[in-house]
């Protein structure tokens, strides 16, 4: 099974602060750009929405984590389209996050469908993709989780594999630092591999780095990001990714009400 990885532009900002609100839902959009070695770049568009079933509440949290340490459930929607030189690529789901009400178990699904179709070689692929886990916060600001990820291409092949993850959000003096890493384990040609951090300059502007591996694809990448609260409500963000064979570029944008 093939996968795109989407990359994301390195986007700075001036730090301004400010005094946030609860929120119960968040909207964005953005657009990526692969530009490879060899032959033409690759574009891509993308829409995403989340509801939250509770107000979010912000408290003294890092903006862009606010929803994570107030264990806020929710249901998201997104979409991403892409048609260059008639190669069309896009995918489209749905996926939901529970916190247990007084507890500290989680449980998160998703389900997705990738419509991959190239007219002058005659191939028109569709592929649904899933994914489950159930997770639990040892301590604030922790969540280890595993699952299972899958897909089921029509006319095609079909696999699942097992999923670990860890999220920290932690504090590095008198910044706060967000830690993360996942894993999707199983045959060796589907293993993928994900580590990336956050520093928040203050609560509203972070700057990173990751790295991704996919077996699936035979690729890796580093990648640089940034992202910036303008104003409570609203935020810019990017990336710049480097690989082997090609490189990646994502800006993006989200509003809070």
């Amino acid at each position: 099974m093939k996968k795109t990885l989407l990359a994301t532009a390195l986007f700075a900002g001036l730090a301004i602060t400010g005094t946030a609100n609860a929120y119960q839902a968040e909207v964005g959009g953005g657009y990526s750009y692969l530009d490879p070695d060899n032959g033409s770049g690759v574009s891509q568009f993308g829409v995403n929405g989340t509801y939250y079933f509770n107000p979010v509440q912000i408290r003294n949290s890092p903006l862009a984590e606010a929803a994570f340490l107030d264990k806020a459930s929710n249901v998201s929607g997104k979409a991403n389209y892409g048609d260059n030189s008639g190669t069309k690529n896009s995918t489209y789901g749905i996926a939901g996050e529970y916190y247990i009400p007084n507890s500290e178990f989680y449980v998160g699904a998703g389900v997705a469908r990738n419509e991959y179709e190239v007219k002058r070689a005659n191939i028109d692929q569709k592929t649904t993709l899933y994914n489950a886990e159930v997770g639990y916060l040892p301590a604030p600001g922790l969540l280890v989780a595993v699952g299972v990820q899958g897909y089921d291409t029509k006319n095609g092949g079909d696999g699942a594999d097992p999923t670990l993850r860890a999220k920290l959000i932690t504090q590095l003096g008198t910044h706060d630092v967000n830690l993360e890493a996942r894993g999707v384990f199983g045959s060796d040609e589907n293993k993928q591999y994900y580590v990336g951090g956050d520093y928040y300059i203050d609560k509203t502007f972070s700057v990173g780095a990751d790295y991704t591996k996919d077996k699936s694809i035979d690729q890796d990448q580093w990648g640089l990001k940034a992202k910036k609260f303008i104003q409570p409500n609203l935020s810019v963000d990017g990336r710049v990714g480097f690989g082997d064979d090609y490189n990646t570029y994502t800006v993006g944008a989200s509003y809070r009400f």
